[in-house]
């Protein structure tokens, strides 16, 4: 099968019988209550466990990646999108929860996984390469317990913004107007003021998620951009905890330049592959 045998992924909700224009307002209000929820409870926990000053790191931006409990935080606050948009897409019953995964049946971890072979080569040659030229710019903090824990949270994480931004933003766009391109540039702008970088920061944010939206777009699902995203948040993670980074909500011309370059060159490569592979025309046997 080809990509082209699945319905069109931005628009697919307007698929089922029990679509209605309200309903993804409905997901988001009970999702935003239930996220609430699970924040309140990530506070009191680390706040129980590190005391006050830990919760209080959030506040910092993203100089709070610099620390380890900072990280964690900042992660799982993110991660919990997932759990909100589950618990909030059965009570509304707006539609299937695997039609926020795909057009092609749902969630395709085998996608996913091959997904990451690509940008990993490529952004390991450019964090390599730079940190040879700069050499080391802060402390090396990069513990066992830290690495295992972000392989396993950082792509949650990851997973959980794709389902947020790509899947329940842009297909309400795209369920709205019916118009792909409009929904990918509006999804864009939303997921560019989530995060809280200076102006060439937002920026290459907003270009980041033209790009993860046209990889949801031509892949019929959300894997491909995930594993996108998490292999430059995987990267940035270890890469400032051994000192060859530093995070900072003030993005300097060259690294928006350097960023712009890289996940270019790996969406490109993607989306090559993937098509001359028949990667976006696999049926998933197994949903979430």
């Amino acid at each position: 099968m080809s990509e082209d045998d699945f319905p069109e992924y931005i628009t697919f909700p307007r698929t089922f019988e029990t679509y209605k224009w309200y309903k993804p307002i409905l997901v988001f209000i009970t999702g935003a209550i239930v996220y609430i929820i699970l924040q309140v409870l990530i506070f009191v926990i680390f706040g129980m466990t590190y005391g006050l000053d830990a919760v209080i790191q959030l506040t910092q931006g993203y100089e709070s990646l610099n620390s380890e409990v900072g990280s964690y935080i900042s992660y799982l606050s993110v991660v919990i999108f997932l759990p909100s948009l589950y618990i909030a897409s059965k009570i509304v019953r707006d539609r299937p929860f695997s039609s926020y995964s795909s057009s092609r049946g749902g969630w395709d971890w085998k996608l996913f996984f091959k997904s990451l072979s690509i940008p990993l080569v490529v952004y390991l040659i450019y964090e390599t390469v730079t940190s040879l030229i700069r050499g080391p710019v802060g402390p090396n903090t990069l513990t066992l317990a830290f690495f295992l824990i972000c392989l396993i949270i950082i792509p949650l994480q990851c997973i959980a913004e794709e389902y947020f931004i790509r899947g329940l933003i842009m297909q309400t766009f795209g369920s709205w107007f019916k118009i792909p391109l409009l929904a990918i540039i509006l999804q864009s702008i939303v997921f560019a003021s989530m995060h809280p970088y200076s102006i060439l920061g937002v920026l290459g944010v907003f270009v980041q998620g033209m790009i993860l939206g046209l990889l949801t777009w031509r892949s019929n699902g959300l894997e491909v951009g995930s594993a996108l995203h998490s292999v430059n948040n995987l990267t940035s993670a270890y890469f400032v905890a051994i000192g060859f980074e530093i995070s900072s909500s003030v993005i300097s011309p060259f690294d928006f330049a350097s960023t712009m370059i890289v996940t270019t060159i790996s969406a490109l490569g993607l989306y090559y592959v993937g098509t001359r592979k028949g990667w976006f025309g696999e049926k998933t046997e197994k949903l979430m």
